[in-house]
């Protein structure tokens, strides 16, 4: 059963870090752009970053950039998302998504636009 399952959400302070992991199984993981998007509450779904099947391109929504990384591991099939200088702002549902392609902007904050959608992990940011 193709899987993808988040990890790693916590509370944390203004201004502090956390690094949330994304596990995938029974897909050819490495083949798979990956995603994060968020949601805040109340809000609606928000695109946060993207990296390449092979890592080395990487993109980023404005609101994150430079607080924010995401890397890969194909070998152990899993995708993480670094989060530093965190703000209440951030505090969300953090969900990881694969597709087998890279989606224009206007489309991945669709959840049926992926191919796999995983189940969220809580990130809450305050003091």
């Amino acid at each position: 059963q193709v899987r993808l399952v988040e990890s790693g959400g916590d509370s944390v302070q203004p201004g502090g870090s956390l690094r949330i992991s994304c596990a995938a199984s029974d897909f050819p993981f490495s083949n798979y752009w990956m995603y994060w998007v968020r949601q805040a509450p109340g809000k609606g779904l928000e695109w946060v970053s993207t990296i390449s099947p092979g890592g080395p391109a990487t993109y980023y929504a404005d609101s994150v950039k430079g607080r924010f990384t995401i890397s890969r591991d194909n070998a152990k099939n899993e995708a993480y998302l670094q989060m530093n200088n965190l703000s209440p702002e951030d505090t969300a549902i953090y969900y990881c998504a694969a597709s087998g392609s890279f989606m224009p902007a206007n489309l991945r904050s669709l959840p049926e636009q992926y191919k796999h959608w995983g189940q969220g992990t809580q990130v809450t940011v305050s003091s």
